[in-house]
């Protein structure tokens, strides 16, 4: 008891209420009313009201005594400060816990539409978000503007706008976290889609970056089919270049980026062994390949099994409409 006061945990026995005591069980209280988050901002308030008629009580026995009772640690807070800082404390982690379910919540739903094939509804659902700080919501939202470009429906304004903003939604992405094979993968795409409004020699310009980050993803992930599929198309594209382009990528760098249809088939083919029909175009791009080499045998294999392929979306119908027609002109 100090100047008519009482401070009461429960416990019987409890001894006379000094500074250092006081302390002591002040900071016990906060310790056993930290879990009880929902309380926390009443706790904290209640409990700063009653620190502040403390202090003063112990203020008049210092300078009676000529100094400060200590903290057992030796730490010169005061009560206010200490108790504050516990309840703004725990409201903070309840906060950033309640913020990590959240954007938990957000990609699980952005994944089901995805792999429902509900491109409006995921852009719809992710535009919400734009405004994050999360690498993860960004880069599903690069994929899922990009996604709704490439839809007949969209006119040709709205793809073009789509397409940069997809841009921008990677670029933020990849400035929030660079360790992230997506990221990385969305980025290279979202580049590479830029350059066909800009021209050819962006695109070409563009090139080495591109492959940069497709290879970045490789190697962060290297079981991601599609980044090796991806990475196939950028060696098929460099191996079909037509001469006037190669005099364009001549006179763009001092070692132009070139490739082979070899090196393009490795790659096909590896990102089948990673994931077995996982994507129509992978199917229809080594039929494709084979057919650049000669080897009709093959080729014929693998438009076959992009013409059996069932379809699920636009792409996959236009991936076997294609293929049907090189079955048919072989």
């Amino acid at each position: 008891t100090v100047s008519g006061r009482t401070l009461s945990l429960g416990s019987p026995g409890c001894r006379r209420v000094g500074p250092s005591t006081g302390w002591r069980i002040m900071a016990t209280a906060v310790i056993i009313l930290r879990p009880l988050r929902r309380g926390a901002a009443w706790v904290g308030k209640r409990l700063l009201s009653e620190a502040g008629g403390l202090r003063r009580d112990w203020w008049r026995q210092a300078q009676v005594f000529g100094k400060l009772t200590l903290f057992r640690r030796g730490l010169a807070l005061s009560a206010v400060s200490y108790l504050g800082y516990e309840a703004y404390n725990s409201i903070s982690h309840s906060a950033v816990v309640h913020a990590s379910v959240k954007v938990e919540e957000i990609i699980e739903q952005a994944d089901y539409l995805y792999g429902s094939g509900e491109t409006e509804k995921l852009y719809q659902l992710l535009t919400q978000h734009k405004n994050s700080e999360d690498a993860e919501i960004l880069w599903r939202l690069a994929r899922a503007s990009r996604d709704l470009a490439q839809l007949s429906s969209t006119s040709a304004e709205e793809k073009k706008q789509l397409v940069y903003e997809a841009l921008e939604y990677a670029k933020k992405a990849l400035e929030k976290n660079e360790s992230s094979f997506a990221v990385h993968k969305w980025y290279a795409i979202c580049i590479s889609d830029v350059g066909d409004y800009e021209g050819i020699k962006t695109k070409i310009a563009n090139a080495y970056v591109i492959k940069e980050h497709f290879q970045k993803a490789i190697e962060l992930n290297p079981k991601d089919a599609t980044s090796i599929h991806l990475m196939g198309i950028w060696c098929y594209s460099f191996a079909e270049m037509p001469w006037y382009q190669s005099k364009i990528a001549a006179m763009l760098f001092a070692t132009p980026p070139t490739s082979t249809y070899e090196e393009a088939l490795r790659y096909f083919h590896k990102a089948e062994e990673a994931d077995p029909n996982f994507y129509s175009k992978n199917l229809l791009l080594l039929g494709k390949t084979y057919l650049k080499l000669n080897n009709k045998k093959m080729a014929l294999l693998w438009l076959t099994k992009t013409r059996d392929y069932p379809a699920h979306t636009e792409e996959d119908k236009q991936v076997q409409k294609e293929a049907l027609e090189l079955l048919n002109s072989i």
